[in-house]
């Protein structure tokens, strides 16, 4: 056998092996599936047929589409409005929403009615003052008045019973339990006797005890006996009220008084003098400046601010407003001659 014959029989079964691996490899690709199937590498010849082809069905594709009929201008703008929004326009309306609408309308009629009176009630209030009558404004405001002025009597007459119920209340308590003597009414009565006795029986108007100001003796002495009442207290061995710490003025509208508070530095007792002038007009009381020398410039603090003159002072002038001020600043009737001073 030649070697030609003898190559053939081996293309041939190089030729049936290709077909069997292609025909199990279709076989596999059908059992496994999403699995590609594999592309043999074309030939040279197979290459070409396919570029070819493709280049054919391009020209078939141009020469049916030049072939077929342009759409108008028309179709295309109706196409174009044909979009899935304009799509969701058109489609009908379901049940639901048919009755959201109808629930969404009813809800607003309903508050209708519930706002009518809270409107009409708005409108009432928002009224001015100046839509009622004046004679109606002007009784409204007099009723107030009248209402104030007689809750006021009310409560006037309140505190006034309460006061006069304590009043009676403290009357019937002391009646009850007599009141303690104070500690230092054994003083004010020595000092009362020994005045009447030396210096005159009718030289004291009244003798009390402050008891508010520590139980302190207080005697009231006549303009015409306070000298001479002033200097026994001094002068008197058991007394020995040898220092006057304080010298005071007040005016009381009726009457004008002077208060002098005298302390013995030997036994360290406190008596309180008190004279009063009953003459507005001309208010005098004796000076005891030579009596106790710190009553100096007192007495002159009250001519000064309160008119009262003290006979037998020896500088009596004013001592705190300009020789030429016109009246007595702390007296009740002073008027000044210029309101802004």
């Amino acid at each position: 056998m030649s070697e030609e014959n003898k190559r053939e029989p081996n293309g041939e079964s190089a030729s049936h092996s290709a077909d069997e691996a292609k025909e199990e490899a279709k076989a596999s690709g059908a059992d496994q599936t999403g699995a590609p199937e594999p592309v043999s590498k074309p030939q040279p010849a197979e290459a070409e047929s396919a570029n070819a082809a493709p280049a054919d069905n391009a020209g078939k594709g141009e020469a049916k589409a030049a072939a077929e009929p342009k759409p108008s201008k028309a179709a295309v703008d109706s196409a174009s409005e044909a979009t899935p929004a304009n799509a969701a326009e058109s489609a009908p309306e379901t049940p639901q929403a048919n009755a959201a609408d109808s629930a969404g309308e009813a809800a607003p009629k309903a508050e209708r009615p519930a706002r009518a009176p809270r409107e009409a009630g708005a409108a009432a209030a928002s009224k001015e003052p100046s839509d009622a009558p004046a004679s109606e404004l002007k009784g409204g405001a007099d009723a107030d008045k009248e209402a104030k002025a007689k809750a006021a009597a009310e409560a006037r007459a309140a505190r006034a019973a309460a006061r006069a119920q304590k009043a009676e209340g403290g009357e019937a308590g002391a009646e009850a339990a007599p009141k303690e003597p104070s500690p230092n009414q054994p003083r004010l009565d020595r000092i009362v006797q020994l005045i009447r006795e030396h210096v005159h029986p009718d030289a004291i108007v009244e003798a009390v005890i402050n008891e508010r100001d520590r139980h302190l003796p207080t005697l009231t002495i006549k303009p015409d006996h306070w000298r001479e009442v002033a200097e026994f207290v001094k002068t008197h061995e058991e007394l020995r009220l040898n220092y006057l710490s304080n010298l005071s003025g007040v005016d009381y509208e009726t009457h004008m008084e002077t208060v002098y508070h005298v302390v013995s530095l030997e036994t360290k007792d406190s008596y309180c003098f008190k004279v009063k002038t009953m003459d507005r007009e001309e208010p005098s009381i004796p000076s005891v400046t030579n009596v106790w020398a710190a009553a100096n410039w007192n007495e002159r603090e009250v001519y000064d601010l309160l008119g009262i003159h003290f006979p037998g002072h020896p500088d009596l002038r004013r001592i705190m407003m300009p020789d030429d001020w016109v009246g007595h600043p702390l007296r009740k009737d002073y008027v000044p001659i210029d309101p802004e001073v």
